[in-house]
């Protein structure tokens, strides 16, 4: 049976609009049709605007066969994160507060987007800020894992991974501070790129404040989708340096040689790791072992120090930024932060110097341990995607799933890249693993979860269970 245009990749979408043997506008309606029988179920778009994309799908069209250049993305749909900008759409965030908040600009990752070709298709939940792995946003509910109704997505751009499982959305923009982007690809079963520090530009147009120090050195925006070759064309469409982002750099995709060494991870230091999780990673590692890689389980170097070094940084900028956030933040968001807010010391000067001084002397320990190991393979999270109210029922909980995503927080530490892939389906959630390399080596994390994915399959897009 012939595939419907909502459930092919966004390479082949690329494809068949630029051949001409379908019509952006053809491709958007399929999934605008699709929205309109899932979302119901799982409420992951939560904007949606019909005659605006498909006035972009018809204007990409006319370009198409007038013979204009055209971009690699070109008339694909994608979906956009409530807290990135889109010109003309409200930047809320997840919040009450900030549902009045437009944007005049877009974001330079959505820029990026656009001037490949795409179109914009919809915005997509989230929690409110971002600060809460569990996307239910006061402003819009919650998100329904498209695996099993009533369980999280994970977040914080879970709104975004929810619609691309589920085959609402072919390709989707996202952010990643404490596993943003990886947490919802786990959870849901597909594909997404952590980028380095830099890689991509960020910042919105639209924000009164500038990017606080974690941020600066944590925050990356990034590429979700179903396949990890689309998470690559959608990477290599939206990086590089833009005036927006001061940090932002061009750096070449593809690195020099290296040797094929994988450093397997199957239940990292910290916590438990439930066993369906820790064979994923075996299963990973013995696709990558197919595929010509050198695949040795081992212990990564300073990993404990590398979580505390993340938890400083965060709650030690959080407490300065609180009396701002607070109060724009709905309940489940406040409570999860009060329940797993961790207290340090107030900050001094020389407190702030040996935050940043370990900091440094983790990332030079994984600098060297990568010259060994090029790539990092273990867990996103450690346990399976857990039920709606687990994150905020108790103390208990919430530090229960603080352990469950802790092998994230090393990368945005470090700024390092981690591609995430799926890696099978065990007690009816998906099972997964976050690929990790040295920083600006995208291509390496890729390559490599394009092996797991080739020996494994795409699991996604499925209809939504109950």
């Amino acid at each position: 049976m012939a595939k419907e245009l909502w459930q092919e990749s966004v390479s082949t979408l690329a494809q068949l609009i630029r051949s001409g043997e379908t019509s952006s506008r053809e491709v958007v309606e399929s999934h605008l049709a699709r929205i309109e029988a899932v979302n119901g179920a799982i409420n992951a778009v939560v904007e949606l605007r019909p005659d605006d994309v498909l006035a972009e799908a018809d204007a990409a069209d006319a370009a198409q066969k007038s013979g204009a250049a055209l971009g690699p993305l070109h008339g694909v749909p994608f979906s956009v994160k409530s807290n990135l900008d889109v010109a003309g759409y409200a930047t809320n965030e997840g919040t009450v507060a900030l549902k009045d908040v437009v944007a005049s600009l877009d974001s330079p990752i959505v820029e990026k987007m656009r001037s490949a070709g795409a179109v914009v298709l919809a915005r997509t939940n989230m929690p409110d800020l971002g600060l809460r792995v569990n996307t239910e946003s006061s402003l819009y509910g919650a998100t329904h894992n498209p695996w099993k109704h009533g369980y999280t997505v994970g977040g914080s751009s879970g709104g975004e991974a929810a619609a691309i499982a589920s085959g609402m959305s072919p390709i989707g923009l996202g952010n990643d501070i404490g596993g943003s982007l990886r947490n919802p690809a786990y959870c849901c079963g597909i594909a997404s790129i952590k980028p380095s520090r830099g890689r991509i530009a960020q910042g919105n147009p639209s924000s009164i404040y500038e990017m606080a120090i974690n941020a600066q050195i944590m925050l990356v925006d990034g590429v979700l989708a179903r396949h990890v070759g689309d998470v690559r064309r959608g990477l290599e469409a939206v990086m590089g340096a833009h005036h927006g982002d001061p940090q932002s750099v061009d750096v070449p995709f593809r690195g020099r040689p290296v040797a094929k060494r994988v450093a397997l991870v199957p239940e990292p230091l910290g916590g438990e790791t439930d066993e369906d999780v820790a064979e994923g990673v075996r299963i990973a590692g013995r696709a990558l072992e197919a595929a010509g890689y050198d695949v040795e389980e081992v212990e990564i170097p300073q990993l404990f120090d590398a979580y505390f070094a993340w938890a400083e940084l965060m709650f030690t900028t959080l407490g300065v930024l609180m009396p701002r956030l607070e109060p724009l933040m709905g309940e489940g968001g406040r409570k999860f932060l009060e329940l797993t807010s961790i207290e340090f010391p107030p900050s001094t000067p020389e407190s702030l110097e040996l935050m940043h001084e370990t900091r440094y002397r983790v990332a030079r320990a994984w600098r060297e341990f990568l010259t060994t190991y090029p790539l990092i393979v273990g867990p996103t999270w450690t346990q399976a995607p857990f039920a709606h109210g687990f994150d905020i029922q108790d103390a208990e909980s919430a530090m229960k799933v603080v352990e469950t995503f802790r092998f994230v927080l090393p990368a945005n530490l470090l700024g390092l890249p981690a591609a995430c892939v799926a890696t099978g389906v065990a007690n009816g959630f998906p099972t997964g693993v976050q690929v990790i390399g040295d920083l600006y080596r995208e291509d390496l994390c890729l390559d490599a979860a394009e092996a797991i994915e080739e020996s494994v399959g795409v699991l996604t897009p499925i209809d939504p269970r109950s």
